[in-house]
């Protein structure tokens, strides 16, 4: 695996996939990307209005369930850094099959679990299948579009994706209340069935034989320790990581603080997540269109800092908590989330055509680590539910401004052609 990516701040060379202006940007294709990038959230979402059904069913407690989130995140974050050489090698067709059977394979052990450790060992397999469809979602993209059309792919595939978490609470409630929790996970099974049928019917392999690469282990552990390194990665990756491992927490912490704390039912639970959508929806409409106008970075540093009010205004409602106040302030934060996740996602992209699994594959891995950290802190500190969710975010947030502020400083930072 030959090394493509620019080296510096000071030199940048753009590496343009020979194919991606022969692709048009269909309803198919953005159906396949959207459900692949969404399906650890989806199998993730839906199980939450189900907590207290499934903890009566196995004798365990809500937060000792909450032992199937980060064993969730922390199989997807590690299997994610395999999965993305091992595409770039032998293509995106059969990670892409394979992934979905390993994924219905783990639905259904999760479906039959009895006891809390055989639930977390089905949610393990489900995340080993699960990140490889996430991988490859981008990678895919990578792919077949470039540039502002690749921009828009992303843009498009995040509204697509946030529906099926959004309004997977919904589902999951009324599943629960209907027949029970084993069935929700028949249905995500389901689900990841009709994306292998459409990807086949399709889609079909995307990486051309030509523009493979050579798998060693020793090479693409030294592509990804030079990748991480490189600044013109590192810094916009990191970015939409830490603002993606809030995205997580918020969802982890979303039960205790809307159930247990604010005293709503499951389905209560369900539409709030719902109504979240609409706020993703409108920031990943707008952000491809403000981007042409005044440059993606500086929409990408508009957006951190909006997440960042969002979080930072938690602590204010804090100490008496409300329904409205905290639906108004984590509107906020997915508002700047919205904004920053497609367009920090295409600048850390970009540059590494060549290796579009590897990037895509590292840059999940940062997601999901992330996300695996905030839910742990969030569960762990020694304060109330929602204080604990409004230092988890303040701190991403600031964190993740702190590393834009290289890509909002320096043209060479740009997935755009000549709109900055």
């Amino acid at each position: 695996m030959h090394d493509h990516s620019p080296k510096g701040l000071s030199s940048m060379s753009t590496i343009i996939s020979p194919d991606a202006s022969e692709h048009r940007l269909s309803k198919g294709t953005i159906f396949l990307l959207a459900g692949l990038a969404a399906l650890g959230t989806l199998s993730t979402n839906i199980i939450l209005p189900a907590f207290s059904g499934m903890g009566a069913s196995l004798d365990v407690s809500s937060r000792d369930l909450g032992l199937t989130l980060s064993s969730f995140f922390v199989a997807f974050a590690f299997g994610q850094l395999l999965a993305g050489p091992l595409s770039d090698h032998l293509g995106r067709k059969w990670l892409v099959l394979g992934g979905l059977g390993v994924f219905v394979v783990g639905s259904v052990l999760c479906a039959v679990a009895d006891s809390l450790p055989f639930l977390v060992f089905g949610r393990i397999i489900q995340a080993f299948g699960a990140c490889a469809a996430s991988v490859l979602s981008r990678a895919i993209a990578r792919d077949l579009f470039d540039g502002e059309v690749l921009a828009r792919a992303l843009s498009l595939t995040m509204i697509a994706g946030a529906a099926a978490p959004g309004f997977s609470p919904l589902l999951g409630s009324a599943l629960d209340g209907l027949f029970g929790w084993r069935p929700i996970f028949l249905v995500v099974a389901v689900f990841a069935m009709v994306l292998s049928l459409h990807y086949v019917t399709h889609i079909g392999e995307t990486l051309p034989r030509r523009r493979r690469t050579l798998l060693k282990v020793s090479t693409f552990a030294t592509a990804y320790g030079r990748l991480i390194i490189n600044p013109h990665f590192l810094f916009p990756a990191a970015s939409v990581s830490l603002i993606i491992g809030g995205l997580y927490t918020f969802f982890a912490a979303a039960p205790s603080i809307l159930l247990d704390e604010l005293g709503l039912s499951p389905v209560e639970l369900g539409w709030t997540f719902a109504g979240t959508v609409l706020i993703v929806f409108l920031a990943g409409f707008l952000a491809p269109h403000l981007a042409r106008r005044w440059g993606q970075r500086r929409i990408g540093m508009i957006g951190l800092l909006i997440a960042l009010v969002g979080s930072l205004s938690m602590f204010v409602f804090a100490a008496a908590p409300s329904f409205t106040s905290f639906t108004v302030v984590i509107a906020v934060y997915l508002f700047g989330m919205g904004l920053i996740n497609p367009l920090g996602t295409a600048i850390a992209l970009h540059p590494f055509g060549r290796q579009a699994g590897l990037a895509s594959a590292l840059l999940g891995f940062l997601q999901m680590s992330c996300a695996a950290v905030g839910a742990s802190f969030a569960s762990i500190l020694p304060l109330a539910p929602l204080s604990s969710l409004a230092l988890v975010l303040s701190i991403a947030s600031g964190l993740a401004i702190l590393t834009f502020i290289p890509v909002a400083l320096s043209r060479q930072f740009k997935a755009l052609p000549a709109h900055e």
